[in-house]
């Protein structure tokens, strides 16, 4: 692997087992006398380079295995064949709330998520950096986040993870969620990022999205690059899909 290449998926291919005819217990298994599981195809011989700094956007339909690429990437998920090499630190936005434990106070997030980054031992700041990009009050911090709406869950995930001071910005469609103010303040937040020369992967459903944030993209279409290379151009694509 090039040393200007920072992450390299190669060959990957990905499949989950589904229940086909609705067995759920061991009587049902017996009376059936035959295995309910199949395995499913989400991703075909996945292929795709990103050099350092480039911001990377991935669309696709629903179903097009857009997510499940983001979380092997991650280290999430594991692939049944192929490899995925990531040479760098890596923030992953993969859903509303996720990494967030609901029982827990925002703060009490904020401090535990900072603690596994190792970002409080770097930034004495990152607290209260946070409380500042999230816009949330005191009291909304101070209660448990099973409490939040979608939006107030976006809006500390997403401000936990720019804390993280990462060389990959990895985002899932969470910028849909929250009033336009924050999403154009995320939009110039990850700007930001660009410009200091982080990495970007970013999947949306809205193509001018896409195309205005990232340089590159790949489209999905069943489980397999149908094709990549100017973000432009692939959005073009994508949208003519419908």
């Amino acid at each position: 692997m090039s040393n200007d290449l920072i992450i390299k998926v190669d060959n990957v291919h990905v499949s989950f087992w589904q229940n086909n005819l609705g067995i759920y217990t061991l009587k049902d298994l017996i009376a059936q006398r035959k295995l309910p599981f199949k395995s499913k195809t989400i991703l075909n011989n996945i292929s795709v380079e990103v050099k350092r700094g480039d911001s990377l956007g991935i669309v696709g339909r629903n179903g097009s295995g857009k997510s499940t690429l983001l979380r092997t990437i991650a280290g999430i998920i594991k692939p049944d064949r192929g490899t995925v090499i990531v040479n760098g630190t890596f923030a992953p936005i993969l859903a509303i709330g996720a990494g967030l434990e609901s029982e827990l106070t925002g703060y009490e997030n904020i401090k535990l998520l900072l603690a596994l980054y190792g970002t409080a031992r770097k930034n004495t700041n990152a607290i209260d950096n946070v409380r500042e990009f999230s816009e949330l009050s005191d009291d909304v911090l101070r209660s448990p986040v099973k409490q939040y709406s979608s939006g107030m869950l976006a809006r500390l995930a997403f401000s936990i993870s720019l804390a993280n001071d990462s060389d990959i910005l990895i985002i899932d469609e969470v910028m849909a969620v929250g009033d336009q103010g924050f999403q154009g303040k995320c939009v110039k937040k990850i700007y930001d990022m660009k410009e200091q020369g982080k990495t970007i992967l970013y999947v949306s459903h809205f193509p001018d999205d896409v195309a205005r944030i990232c340089n590159k993209a790949v489209l999905l279409e069943g489980g397999e690059v149908v094709h990549s290379g100017d973000s432009q151009e692939i959005c073009q694509k994508y949208s003519n899909l419908f």
